[in-house]
């Protein structure tokens, strides 16, 4: 008797804790029970009718037809409202109705708790995409807002185009986020939650099928490491067929071999600390190149188009400088790939050889019918100016001074001074001996108008003012902005004799700082973002890029334009291209000195019509490629 009171026990445990398996599967199990529940209340009330009401069952069709009625009155209670019969057949049918309203509104409860769950599941982005030839980005910052609407521009000639993004953030908050400050166009943005270390995570957005990844750095005090993190976890990965190009950035220098060998072959990884650093210590010689980089490197405006043209093999690269009818040769790129930007003039094109061309649009590449007409009257034949010292007031300080001031002693002419006005401890102790350069420091508030002034603002060519990376960012640029307007004030009241180069960290700002009227801004993250990607649309013209940046080889100057023209004398583009090129130069454009402030453009023009008629004034900058 004990063993069989045992046996049951046993038994009953044994099938509760079956049950209760089951039941944690979630809303299926759940499903299942209930189903089979109304299944046996159908069975069993139905054949209770034929057994105890058979003259009413044979009314409603014997054993067949009662299944089909108990059914419809399980599932709908209101069908119990029509019955007649015996009292008995009625009770049958109330019970099998009642017993109906519980399991089957149990069963719809289930059903809509399991959609909300699966829709909520969706919500949080959890599910994989199924997507080919789209860009990946991994990682989340305001960088995103700016690739992304780059990336809408590069294709609006395209019916689909998707960039997919993940992140360990909410995937709504980043849908709202991006439909707030980004108009989409044709290009569709999907969202999923997810850590790019996790191979699980990664596969949500489909890596295998894309054509290029982004490793986008987070905003937090060591971001270099994260960007590495991912390479490694990317180079690392077991890829099924083709593994798409990686683009990433890192903010520290000494991080770049680090990342580069973490990245291995396929990525590319770009130092944005010494491309900011270059920016500043260059627009601080040749205001506007902040501006002209911008231009160049968004998808807005003028691009860099590889061409290959049969009909100019054999020809000088000289001969193919105003070949275009609407555009401008800047470069060859040979058969085996390495790319010569502002080659000599006597460099000859080769077979297969490809041109770089900036253009507005690849589809105005097109040959001009003719050379263009230029005024040779109006070329100047003076010599450019020798370079000579200068004095250099650098206000603010941050990370990135040291490297500045160290570029600034390259650049120098013996005899230039450069003079630091910094709320912060005298920083010449832990500067390397400058070769150039005589270096002075001076502790002041930057945003103090008595402290300024006592600096003698008047007597420098040139002033350069840096954001404090010891605010936040937004803060930072409010004391920018109040630094401006006082050199500005100042400036103004004793003439006009320095030019004002500022950081700036927000793009928006920009429009905003336009009343200090300083002659040039450096947004060294939105360059470093349009740089990021171009290189992840344009994977043939990464080096083309590379050249540009790299200060042994040819750069962009904005150089007086009485070097080119004669002032005042009535010319066209045609004639500055020729007499860029008879100094070996390049030319893509000129700026306006008196729309230096004027929003979008700021004076630039690149790429101009070669025939319409131009005349510049000596304030008026050429933009070349140059050596020097």
């Amino acid at each position: 008797m004990w063993g069989i009171r045992l046996a049951q026990v046993r038994l009953r445990d044994r099938g509760r804790y079956a049950f209760d398996n089951t039941m944690s599967k979630g809303p299926s199990a759940l499903i299942g029970w209930l189903g089979l529940a109304s299944a046996i209340l159908i069975v069993v009330f139905a054949s209770l009718t034929v057994a105890l009401t058979p003259g009413d069952a044979g009314h409603n069709g014997h054993w067949p037809g009662m299944l089909w009625r108990t059914l419809m009155r399980a599932i709908d209670p209101g069908t119990v409202g029509g019955d007649t019969g015996s009292p008995m057949y009625l009770a049958l049918m109330l019970a099998v109705t009642v017993g109906g309203i519980f399991i089957v509104s149990a069963l719809i409860g289930v059903l809509t708790t399991g959609l909300e769950t699966k829709i909520a599941d969706l919500r949080k982005g959890h599910s994989k995409i199924i997507e080919r030839n789209h860009t990946v980005l991994l990682g989340w910052s305001d960088q995103v807002f700016t690739v992304i609407s780059e990336l809408g521009k590069a294709n609006e000639s395209q019916r689909r185009s998707c960039v997919a993004i993940l992140a360990d953030q909410d995937k709504v908050d980043m849908e709202e986020a991006i439909r707030r400050h980004v108009d989409l166009g044709n290009t569709r943005v999907v969202c999923r939650r997810g850590d790019p270390l996790k191979v699980a995570d990664l596969d949500l957005v489909s890596p295998d099928t894309a054509r290029s990844i982004m490793v986008i750095a987070p905003p937090a005090e060591d971001p270099d490491t994260h960007v590495i993190k991912v390479l490694l976890s990317l180079g690392a990965r077991d890829w099924s067929s083709h593994r798409p190009s990686v683009v990433a950035a890192v903010t520290n220098s000494a991080n770049l071999p680090a990342a580069r060998l973490a990245g291995g072959s396929a990525a590319h990884v770009i130092d944005a600390d010494d491309i900011g650093v270059r920016l500043v210590v260059q627009s601080h010689r040749q205001s506007g190149l902040s501006t002209v980089c911008t231009d160049l490197l968004d998808f807005s405006g003028n691009e860099f188009y590889l061409r290959s043209e049969p009909s100019l093999t054999g020809k000088t690269f000289g001969d193919a400088l105003d070949a275009y009818e609407l555009g401008i040769s800047i470069g060859l790129r040979r058969t085996g790939g390495t790319v010569l930007v502002n080659p000599p003039m006597d460099t000859v094109i080769e077979t297969d050889d490809q041109l770089i061309v900036l253009a507005e649009d690849d589809l105005l590449v097109r040959l001009a019918a003719g050379p263009p007409q230029v005024v040779t009257d109006a070329i100047s034949t003076t010599e450019p100016e020798g370079a000579k010292p200068a004095r250099t007031l650098l206000v603010g300080w941050n990370q990135r001074a040291p490297k500045i001031i160290s570029l600034l002693d390259a650049f120098a002419q013996p005899g230039s001074v450069l003079d630091v006005a910094a709320f912060r401890d005298d920083p010449r102790k832990r500067l390397t001996d400058p070769a150039h350069l005589t270096i002075g420091f001076t502790s002041c508030d930057p945003t103090d108008r008595a402290a300024l002034e006592a600096l003698d603002a008047g007597s420098y060519q040139h002033v350069i003012v840096l954001s404090d990376d010891a605010h936040a960012p937004q803060h930072a640029d409010a004391r920018t902005l109040v630094t401006l307007l006082h050199l500005r004030d100042m400036e103004e009241r004793i003439g006009d004799p320095y030019s004002i180069v500022s950081e700036l960290n927000d793009e928006g700002n920009r429009e905003v700082a336009q009343v200090t009227r300083a002659d040039d801004f450096v947004v060294s993250a939105r360059l470093i973002s349009l740089l990021l990607t171009q290189l992840t649309e344009n994977h043939h013209l990464r080096d083309v890029f590379a050249s540009l940046l790299d200060p042994t080889g040819s750069e962009i100057y904005l150089k007086p334009a009485t070097d080119y023209l004669l002032p005042g004398t009535p010319a066209n583009f045609a004639t500055v291209i020729e007499a860029a090129r008879r100094r070996g130069q390049t030319a893509l454009g000129y700026r306006r000195r008196e729309e230096f402030h004027r929003s979008p453009a700021y004076g630039v023009v690149l790429n101009p019509d070669k025939a319409a008629p131009l005349t510049l004034s000596a304030d008026d900058r050429v933009i070349v490629l140059s050596e020097q």
